[in-house]
């Protein structure tokens, strides 16, 4: 069960407190508290787990600081949709708004080579308008002998030219607790330039334990790209346990799943699940084409596959994208040849707003169908 108490409850009020002490005498059942900080107003979440169904639903919505009452099911406890239209979606971090009513692009260098490259990287994204970008500092790899990222050394320049171009939320894949530390003391240590984002990738989809690392620490939002080899619920689920934890400001990343029907492609694109996540649940939905395609391969009409997988993202409503770009290509120490160059990414972002502007105008559609179903 969950209540959601009235918009910007005092927690020192009289109606709180009376709430929070009747909850507490309930028995055989656990409280936990959630609060989602909106642009306007902050909501409390309180839920109710355990045995449910013996208790009195008038009698606790009648209590004075409950706005509401929802029978909520067994999965996606926090971040599920539970058929209720009013619950608060997405969030705001460092001036950036991440919902599923919008879109955000995320392009950068897949792994932070050189302080040089960076810097182009950023320039070039401030030129487009742009003020979020993905930057690998920690990259788990396959092969253990393959170039595993700078690590912390790399954050100050990162963070500094952030900066410096105005680029305001930094997506970074961690694998360790101390990855998490050293983000946060390099921040402060550089005056906070920028915001980031904690990547989770696909080995750790279900990595409970950093999950949990992560659920616990309210400081970043989280990204988590789903398991490329678990099912869809299997890795909503890990989503759940960074909620679970505390921090329910999850986007989750559609990567494409392993498989041998994926070839020619590096994974077998998912991206039809965009408007799946977002039914069942209220993550804005991120879709990663470099990783799906895994190549700069060109159809016959010219454009490349990279291109089509994203469009297929975000006409179906994907509300973030994650791409690899980089000033030279060839000279990556990471998934380079999928890589696309900084003199597209104005042509990649006209494609994007074109898909965007074919998505709305498919909304427009939908309200059509509503109305002539409510006469």
């Amino acid at each position: 069960m969950l209540l959601i108490l009235h918009p910007n409850t005092d927690e020192e009020s009289q109606e709180f407190i009376e709430t929070w002490n009747f909850l507490l005498d309930l028995p055989n059942v656990q409280i936990k508290k959630h609060n989602v900080f909106g642009q306007q107003q902050t909501l409390t979440e309180i839920y109710i787990i355990g045995d449910t169904s013996k208790l009195d639903r008038e009698e606790i919505a009648a209590l004075p600081a409950v706005e509401r009452v929802i029978r909520i099911s067994q999965e996606y406890r926090i971040l599920g949709r539970h058929r209720d239209k009013q619950r608060a979606v997405g969030f705001d971090y460092n001036g950036v708004h991440f919902s599923q009513d919008n879109l955000n692009i995320f392009a950068g260098l897949c792994a932070v080579d050189s302080t040089e490259h960076v810097e182009l990287m950023m320039k070039a994204l401030q030129e487009n308008g742009q003020c979020c970008t993905r930057m690998g500092a920690y990259k788990p790899r396959t092969n253990p002998y393959s170039f595993q990222g700078h690590g912390k050394t790399c954050l100050p320049y990162v963070f500094e030219l952030a900066g410096k171009y105005g680029i305001k939320v930094i997506a970074i894949e961690v694998t360790h607790e101390k990855h998490i530390e050293e983000i946060s003391a390099c921040l402060e240590q550089t005056g906070r330039p920028t915001g980031v984002i904690l990547q989770i990738g696909t080995r750790n989809a279900q990595n409970f334990e950093l999950l949990k690392t992560i659920g616990r620490q309210q400081e970043f939002p989280a990204l988590l790209k789903r398991g490329f080899g678990i099912t869809l619920s299997e890795s909503l689920n890990a989503a759940e346990y960074l909620a679970s934890e505390g921090n329910a400001n999850v986007i989750f990343c559609l990567r494409g799943m392993k498989t041998s029907f994926s070839e020619p492609h590096r994974n077998m694109v998912d991206f039809s699940h965009v408007p799946v996540v977002q039914r069942l649940t209220r993550m804005p939905v991120c879709v990663d084409p470099s990783h799906s395609v895994g190549s700069r391969d060109k159809s016959p009409d010219g454009l490349l596959e990279v291109f089509h997988a994203t469009a297929q993202g975000i006409i179906a409503g994907a509300n973030m994208v994650l791409v690899d770009f980089h000033p030279v290509p060839k000279k990556a120490l990471v998934d380079g040849p999928q890589a696309l160059y900084l003199d597209e990414l104005p042509i990649f972002l006209e494609d994007v707003q074109i898909a965007r502007e074919a998505y709305l105008k498919r909304c427009q559609l939908a309200q059509k169908m509503a109305s002539h179903e409510g006469e």
